[in-house]
């Protein structure tokens, strides 16, 4: 009776413990010396695609083509004939599906009772999908990689602590180490603290206000040149609660260095190179308002060439534009920082000057009437012409409404000093 129960209980276990093998989720299986198979639970035979019974007695080459893959011979002999525990992934190409698999695999030697090997033992666990996702992620992040490292803007990952999570090549570049030798490190490593500090005061602002952040950012280079920016900086969650930030930043020196080019190009006279119209009015109507809130003086002087139109008939107009650049070229060394010297139209000129009184805006114009009056201007080397000049100064009075007021005197004072004779500075205050 207590037999019975012993195999009834033996029995059990076995049952049970089959049935944990054929639940586990990976392929368990034990071989004996000649690779035939002594065990095998049900995942192996749905992968076969066959019964147990079909499978045990028989070796892998009903179902593996080891032709194609042997890797599976190889490590079974190295778990026999080495009696050595094996960790490892093969792959095999399963002969009843024609489609190769990737296993995470565990082979373990079996012994009897008198310490001589058997057979072995394994557990495979199917990675295929697992390796597919690992592969199509490797091939993404070096398609990245490449669209990364290609668009033309620097592009950064930073965590809330400054530490560098990513950088592109054009960052390394950069910076002058390789990328593997940023990522993970602080900015004050890898740049100077002042460089650092200077952008880490943008960087924060997409941590603090945690939205995106469009800034315009100018640094000096390591050669002293100034470098501007444009730059998107993005904050994002990575991995639970670590707090990033991405950052693209596109160089556009050049494109500022154009816009200077056109401003400069808007507010200069083409012959001349001085102010043009449109800036010293706009500039004036500023000067004004400035000088009518705080009380200050404020003074005009135009001038206009005597004899121009005689200049042109006479010589031609390309003599007649030189003369124009000459007096240019003579009157700008002798004006202040602050004043505004322009070509208004033709061959009249007017300055603004501010912060001056009544006379010493006429000791000015005087000057300038006595520095063409006693040097004659030389053209292209054999023409040498004794070029007149006449002034007409104004200055601020309390009852100006508009710069235009002031302005308009001069204009007046510059038509009494040709109607003098010219060569002549004469004042409307």
């Amino acid at each position: 009776m207590a037999y019975k129960k012993n195999i009834a209980a033996l029995l059990q276990q076995v049952h049970e413990m089959t049935s944990v093998l054929d639940n586990i989720g990976s392929y368990v299986y034990c071989k004996n010396l000649a690779g035939k198979y002594t065990y095998v639970n049900a995942d192996v035979a749905a992968l076969f695609q066959t019964s147990v019974q079909d499978i045990i007695g028989k070796d892998d080459s009903h179902f593996f083509d080891l032709n194609v893959l042997d890797e599976l011979l190889k490590n079974d002999r190295k778990v026999i004939f080495g009696k050595v525990s094996l960790a490892f992934e093969e792959s095999n190409l399963i002969k009843s599906t024609g489609k190769v698999h990737t296993y995470k695999t565990i082979k373990n030697p079996i012994f009897n009772e008198m310490g001589e090997i058997i057979g072995l033992s394994g557990i495979s666990t199917d990675i295929t999908m697992q390796k597919l996702l690992e592969e199509d992620n490797q091939d993404q992040k070096h398609l990245f990689d490449v669209i990364l490292n290609n668009i033309d803007a620097y592009i950064y990952m930073k965590d809330a602590k400054r530490r560098y999570r990513y950088v592109n090549r054009r960052v390394a570049e950069l910076i002058g180490l390789p990328a593997e030798e940023i990522i993970g490190k602080l900015d004050t490593d890898v740049v100077s603290p002042s460089y650092a500090d200077h952008f880490w005061q943008t960087d924060k602002l997409a941590f603090e206000g945690n939205e995106k952040v469009v800034i315009n950012e100018t640094v000096e280079s390591p050669d002293k040149k100034t470098q501007h920016y444009l730059s998107t900086k993005v904050p994002f969650q990575l991995r639970g609660d670590m707090r990033t930030m991405i950052a693209f930043s596109t160089n556009v020196t050049e494109l500022y260095q154009l816009k200077e080019k056109f401003e400069q190009l808007a507010n200069t006279d083409v012959l001349t190179s001085i102010y043009n119209r449109r800036y010293f009015f706009d500039n004036a109507n500023r000067e004004f308002n400035r000088a009518k809130r705080h009380q200050q003086a404020l003074a005009v002087i135009s001038l206009d060439v005597d004899h121009f139109k005689t200049v042109n008939d006479q010589y031609g107009h390309p003599v007649g534009d030189q003369v124009l650049i000459k007096i240019a070229q003579l009157i700008t060394p002798t004006i202040r920082a602050e004043d505004i010297f322009a070509r208004i139209g033709g061959e009249e000129f007017s300055i603004l000057l501010p912060n001056i009184s009544l006379s010493q805006s006429l000791q000015a114009a005087e000057r300038l009437r006595d520095l063409l009056d006693k040097k004659p201007i030389l053209i292209n080397k054999n023409i040498m012409l004794s070029i007149k000049i006449s002034l007409g100064v104004s200055v601020l009075k309390a009852s100006d409404n508009c710069f235009q007021d002031l302005y308009a005197r001069s204009d007046s004072a510059l038509y009494q000093a040709k109607s003098q004779g010219r060569n002549h500075v004469y004042l409307i205050d």
